[in-house]
């Protein structure tokens, strides 16, 4: 006598928002956290742990004013690029999500796939004028 098997239909939830440093640069003359307080450092972090339980789908459609977040048009800015290397096949939207809903500024980069490739952390509001 054969038993028969079950298999046990699995879903694959859609994977969330993690965030990379590999192109950060914290050298960039506009860019730097140096001198930042602490407070900014743990709202920083919070933001990041946050937003790494949304799927990338969830934060792009937010209208949340907390999150803010929105592809960068360049020509509204007052830079170009972001100047890293292999830009043209690398980023396909630059974006920015803010760091708080009122204060220490904003972090721009870029999505590929699920990962937030972090390039520049903008506590002063820098990147536009």
């Amino acid at each position: 006598m054969s038993k028969k098997l079950k298999v046990k239909k699995t879903s694959i939830p859609r994977p969330n928002v993690s965030f990379s440093f590999k192109y950060w640069q914290n050298n960039h003359h506009k860019f730097s956290i140096k001198g930042q307080d602490k407070t900014y450092f743990i709202t920083l972090l919070e933001r990041l742990k946050h937003l790494s339980t949304w799927t990338v789908q969830d934060l792009l459609l937010s209208r949340s004013s907390a999150i803010r977040c929105h592809p960068i048009e360049w020509s509204d800015t007052t830079e170009k690029e972001f100047g890293i290397a292999n830009e043209e096949q690398l980023v396909d939207t630059p974006y920015q999500i803010a760091v708080s809903a009122n204060a220490y500024g904003r972090i721009h980069g870029f999505f590929i796939d699920n990962i937030f490739y972090i390039v520049w952390l903008d506590p002063n509001h820098l990147l536009y004028s």
